[in-house]
């Protein structure tokens, strides 16, 4: 898989959310590495969610992972937590702000029933 197709998979994903409740700005930058390495954004500003191919240098939070983890933490399948404990995902900045990635996946799975 390349960068590209993952991009553009996690974007589809990403944007399913319904971050409406969500009233604090918060912003994320993932790092992927091994295959289909690079690097996006998510941000969630007044109740929209944003998900560019680029660095944020005003984060909130900055996960690193490969894109498999990544993967299965956006479909709800890996904890994000565990995910951290386990080592499969390193997170650097505000761990508070970090924690509510997970409001931001369960909104996405809301949102589907």
């Amino acid at each position: 898989m390349t960068y590209a197709e993952f991009f553009s998979e996690a974007k589809g994903k990403f944007m399913e959310a319904d971050v409406s409740d969500i009233k604090e700005h918060l912003a994320y930058q993932f790092n992927i590495i091994g295959e289909a390495s690079g690097i996006f954004y998510v941000e969630v500003k007044d109740g929209e969610i944003y998900v560019e191919p680029y660095e944020y240098y005003d984060r909130d939070a900055m996960f690193t992972c490969e894109a498999e983890t990544l993967k299965k933490i956006a479909e709800g399948k890996l904890d994000p937590v565990w995910a951290v404990t386990t080592q499969k995902l390193k997170v650097e900045g505000s761990i508070e702000k970090a924690l509510k990635l997970k409001d931001i996946i369960n909104s996405r799975k809301k949102k589907k029933k």
